[in-house]
């Protein structure tokens, strides 16, 4: 719109593609780097004479040309909008939009289209997974590891990566499958995805090609849901990812600034499955090619239509209803979940919508070391598929890396990693690491770094309880905090071997650890801090301690700052004897409720002391589900429900700008992070 509210001129391009003899117009929401840009039928150039394409055309109300995609390797394509199904010859005339790998249709890749369905001999799916991400075959990337899961279990899966959702033309591409879709917006929610913690849209999107941002649309699970159940009817549908993960409960919604219901109503899904999902899916395809119900299944959500449906020992969380709009029953929820999250001991939840019931079964068992291995070990390609002539930029960083861990026993307010991958640890044996650091190495694209050999706190690798009967018992939010639990068995040992194995590799040059690391659990093994930052520490190591205010600090479930302190000591006095020049990149968050004008000050006072200039910190955002979330929406303490001041949004940035621009007293002593 133009100042006076008028509609600004429609400024959409087109992309001409080079098919058989045709050429395609496709109306795309920004330059594609290397294509080929004319002006569109109704398209203007800018004063100076420049082509100037509108970020989203889609936002337009005037513009009538549809969003198009180039098409996929394979998939039939006309110039009209009407549906037609792939041909062998559509794809062998593809120049400009086919896989550029000689191996284009080979079967290391799970098939995106019906040529590559063909090639594997395959007429129908038993699973077609569509997701908000690229696809990458990756072990890093949730759709490959589920479909390659599937696979190994004799299952036939396709993938439909970022699909066009003004036609059903993508997610029907290889037709209907037998027995179930899956639905994801992709590695993050895709509302995060697309907002910044200001609200503003941003401006890339790492699981995109070429980091392009618009490539999937905001609530794109449920978006992805109505396509897939448009082009399908009666197919069951089954949401999961972290955007299903998160929204489960009835939640609050930054975006909305509003209570949400359930993802599973409003995305009106057969299922949805939460946390990690491995065994629910299996369980999920097992049932379905069986006949059998899905009623029961541990770490899914289900409708129960009356009250008389619920599950035995089912605890009834306060209603949608009520926690709309009461904000104590809100922080009720909040806890009660969180308190239900240990798969040992947790009970059914119920939350009534309406005149429904949510049902919320406990979370599914962690898995054994051999099925991490398994898991870890099925035949990932470790590159994007060959249709993408652009990288994925989220590939980058973990192309190398060797994933040994999952879970987070730390329980921080703010976080989402307990509540999807949860708090039990789950480690991978040092053989199968040794297999996968050996694969590497075989790779020709390999030059001798092992980026990261971690998880979500990588040095949580092989720890865990010591007390099983405590364990399955326990209801702690977290095992370091308020102080360490003395159940935790906090022996680094089996990691610092496991780092020394993979460093003797022939072939391995350097074995870093780019995973955030919990520097209050590494002090309780000094060993393992010597280890650490004298072998594998890239230049910087990511490590949190987030505030230094006391108050922000336990609403936020975080050590003292003085351990921070404690840590960095350590790691300057092996740094120097190791003559090595590294640093600590100190993560912060500015905004998060309990924090004031006064913890700001004394953050930024407490960085200029210590010689530390921060150049960023983040803003706090709040994600659904987290205590901190709740702490945000409610301005409740959780502990003892007293009010705690909540930072808007302009107070948060107010807050970040004081600690980013805090300067040290001596600037030649100061630390700078990057």
């Amino acid at each position: 719109m133009t100042k006076n509210g008028a509609a600004a001129a429609c400024r959409c391009w087109t992309q001409s593609a080079a098919l058989s003899n045709y050429s395609i117009t496709v109306a795309c929401c920004a330059p594609v780097p290397g294509a080929w840009w004319r002006k569109g039928p109704h398209g203007h150039k800018d004063s100076a004479g420049r082509k100037k394409p509108v970020k989203d055309p889609r936002a337009h109300a005037h513009c009538t040309q549809p969003l198009r995609r180039p098409p996929l390797p394979g998939a039939g394509f006309a110039i009209s909008t009407a549906s037609t199904m792939p041909t062998a010859s559509t794809t062998s005339t593809m120049s400009r939009n086919s896989m550029h790998s000689p191996n284009a249709t080979s079967p290391s890749f799970l098939p995106m289209t019906r040529d590559e369905m063909a090639a594997r001999g395959w007429e129908e799916l038993d699973v077609l997974l569509v997701s908000g991400d690229a696809y990458v075959d990756h072990p890093s990337f949730g759709v490959a590891l589920l479909a390659r899961l599937l696979e190994a279990e004799g299952y036939r899966v396709g993938v439909v990566a970022q699909p066009r959702w003004d036609s059903t033309d993508d997610v029907a591409r290889m037709g209907r499958p037998r027995l179930f879709a899956g639905v994801t917006a992709g590695a993050v929610d895709s509302m995060l995805a697309r907002y910044t913690a200001a609200r503003k849209t941003r401006r890339d999107d790492p699981y995109s090609p070429a980091g392009r941002a618009g490539m999937r649309p905001t609530r794109a699970t449920i978006v992805y849901t109505n396509l897939v159940q448009r082009a399908f009817p009666g197919l069951p549908v089954v949401i999961g990812g972290l955007e299903a993960s998160l929204r489960r409960l009835a939640h609050y919604d930054y975006w909305d600034n509003a209570v949400r219901r359930s993802l599973l109503l409003d995305s009106k899904a057969s299922l949805l499955v939460y946390g990690m999902a491995e065994r629910q899916i299996v369980e999920i395809a097992r049932r379905l090619r069986a006949g059998e119900s899905l009623s029961g299944i541990r770490g899914a959500a289900q409708i129960a239509p009356h009250a008389e449906a619920l599950p035995a020992g089912a605890v009834r969380l306060p209603s949608f209803e009520q926690v709309a709009s009461d904000k104590r029953a809100f922080m009720e929820m909040t806890r009660e979940a969180e308190r239900q999250a240990n798969p040992c001991c947790a009970a059914p939840l119920a939350q009534a919508h309406g005149g429904r019931w949510l049902v919320v079964h406990p979370p599914a068992e962690p898995l054994s070391t051999a099925e991490m291995d398994r898991l870890y070990e099925l035949p990932f390609a470790r590159r994007a598929h060959p249709f993408y002539r652009e990288p994925i930029p989220a590939l980058d960083p973990v192309e190398f890396s060797i994933t040994v861990v999952r879970g987070c026993f730390g329980g921080c307010a703010f976080c989402t990693l307990g509540l999807h991958q949860g708090k039990i640890i789950q480690s991978r044996s040092e053989a199968s690491v040794l297999r996968e650091a050996r694969a590497l190495i075989a790779s020709p694209r390999f030059r001798g770094t092992i980026t990261d050999l971690g998880g979500p706190t990588a040095n949580m690798y092989a720890l865990g309880c010591a007390n099983p009967a405590a364990q399955r018992l326990c209801r702690r939010p977290s095992c370091l905090w308020p102080d360490v639990c003395r159940n935790l068995g906090a022996d680094h040992g089996a990691q610092i071997r496991l780092l020394r194995a993979v460093r003797r590799l022939p072939g391995v040059k350097h074995v870093f650890i780019s995973s955030g690391v919990r520097h209050d659990l590494a002090l309780l093994d000094l060993q393992y801090v010597e280890e650490l930052v004298a072998h594998h520490v890239s230049g910087h190591l990511k490590v949190a301690p987030e505030h230094v205010s006391e108050d922000v600090l336990r609403l936020m479930r975080k050590p003292s700052f003085e351990r921070y302190d404690e840590f960095q000591r350590h790691f300057d006095r092996v740094s120097q004897r190791a003559r090595k020049k590294q640093y600590l990149l100190p993560y912060l968050i500015a905004g998060h409720p309990g924090a004031s004008a006064e913890s700001a000050q004394e953050l930024a006072q407490e960085l200029r002391r210590r010689g530390l200039r921060v150049e960023q910190a983040q803003e706090f955002l709040p994600i659904p589900m987290t205590v901190s979330t709740a702490q945000y929406y409610t301005g409740l303490n959780p502990e003892t429900l007293e009010p705690i001041p909540v930072p808007q949004a302009a107070a948060a940035r107010r807050e970040k700008n004081v600690i980013t621009k805090a300067r040290p007293h001596r600037r030649r002593s100061a630390r700078r992070f990057r």
